[in-house]
């Protein structure tokens, strides 16, 4: 067993802030390459923000919910690409720790070890003596190129009974990196797909897919951590949150930051800082981001009071969580959008880092679980007194 001093949330939001300047320097190629630049990843990495969902016994944090948002926060003001990556590898990792003890050895024997993954039922797995046969494409894997495991979805089909869905884990090395990731937004992620073909998993690397989205795992070491003791979707949805309020903060920050040698081209003034329609949009877009923050905050506290015991989850606070997400999604794009919308001509530049910035959140508000009118509509329908029509809940 692996002992390390546990930072304080306050020492990784530090450090996370730290590490701003590089992320920033390293963004444009990131875009330009379609993969996180190896310096961010190793700064990541010797933040120790790859640990903070690893168990303590594995020399991980075992970090709260709130951290993980208030990290990504600041990372995102850094890049969103990056902040993304880090935010993605958090939830296969907590995943990883649902699995049998034996198999999370295996897994958190690398230090500082990266998970990518997927919600995607998008494999089809096969039953065999000893584990499963998978074959299928999965999409959208952020942070594949520097990954060490995947967590792959797959629906099994038994000889007899109904078809289930499955969740696994796989040394990257088992699969084919398709180099396909050639989008308008979140370029920097590298969230390129993966290709398993007859491979092989043991049957200790599978789980039912339906238990892990209900905390309900087959750890008996992690059965008394609090962390772990939570519904799949909340934790998911309170671990993504944080890049979009880090984005929103980035485009104002360069928003104001340009602002004082800016006039408005074709009118009276020298300044934009003078004009009345700046102050308009600085404080409405301002306003946005403060309830984004609000949000991500309210849906990081429910979590983390769930996980310590205070009352169980209702089926309406697992909604409500979604929700939350939905809303930090639009509202950071509306804050962002307005930054955009008032920097000018000049702002399509590609050294001018808010058209990267409205790229990007552009694309994290497509994402089919952040999406704000589905999640919206989800939580509606339950408040409505209607079943919820997923499972992702």
């Amino acid at each position: 067993m692996l002992t390390t001093d546990v930072p304080t949330r306050e020492e990784l939001v530090r450090r996370a802030s730290e590490l701003v300047p590089v992320l920033r320097k390293n963004a444009a190629w990131s875009e330009e390459n379609r993969r996180i630049h190896d310096e961010s990843i190793e700064a990541l990495a010797d933040a120790g923000i790859f640990r903070t969902r690893v168990p303590l016994r594995y020399g991980g944090y075992e970090s709260d919910t709130r951290t993980l948002v208030e990290v990504a926060s600041e990372l995102g003001r850094g890049d969103g690409s990056t902040s993304w990556v880090a935010s993605v590898y958090t939830i296969p990792t907590w995943m990883a720790s649902q699995f049998p003890d034996e198999v999370q050895d295996e897994v958190f024997s690398t230090p500082d070890v990266r998970i990518c993954g997927t919600l995607s039922p998008s494999a089809m797995a096969t039953p065999v003596d000893g584990g499963i046969v998978v074959n299928g494409k999965w999409a959208f894997i952020s942070g594949a190129h520097h990954a060490h495991w995947q967590e792959v979805i797959a629906v099994l089909v038994p000889p007899e009974g109904q078809p289930m869905p499955v969740i696994a884990l796989v040394p990257i090395s088992e699969l084919h990196i398709v180099d396909d990731w050639h989008t308008s937004g979140l370029k920097g992620t590298g969230s390129v797909s993966t290709i398993a073909q007859d491979l092989f998993i043991p049957s200790a690397r599978v789980l039912p897919l339906p238990a892990v989205l209900m905390g309900q795992g087959a750890s008996q070491a992690n059965a008394g951590s609090a962390i772990y003791r939570a519904p799949l979707l909340p934790v998911a949805s309170a671990s993504s949150v944080g890049t979009t309020i880090g984005m929103a903060r980035a485009a104002k920050e360069t928003f104001l930051e340009r602002l004082p040698d800016r006039k408005i081209t074709y009118t009276g003034y020298d300044s934009q800082a003078q004009a009345p329609i700046t102050h308009h949009q600085v404080a409405e877009a301002s306003i946005k981001l403060d309830q984004a923050e609000f949000h991500g905050n309210r849906l990081a506290t429910l979590v983390d009071a769930r996980a310590a015991g205070e009352g169980e989850w209702t089926l309406e606070e697992r909604a409500r969580a979604r929700a939350d997400m939905g809303a930090v999604v639009r509202l950071a794009k509306e804050a962002v959008d307005i930054f955009a919308s008032a920097s000018g001509g000049s702002s399509i530049y590609s050294d001018v880092p808010i058209q990267r910035i409205a790229r990007d959140i552009q694309a994290v508000s497509l994402h089919a679980l952040m999406n704000p009118n589905t999640n919206a509509e989800l939580y509606g329908r339950v408040l409505c007194g209607q079943e919820p029509n997923t499972l992702y809940i």
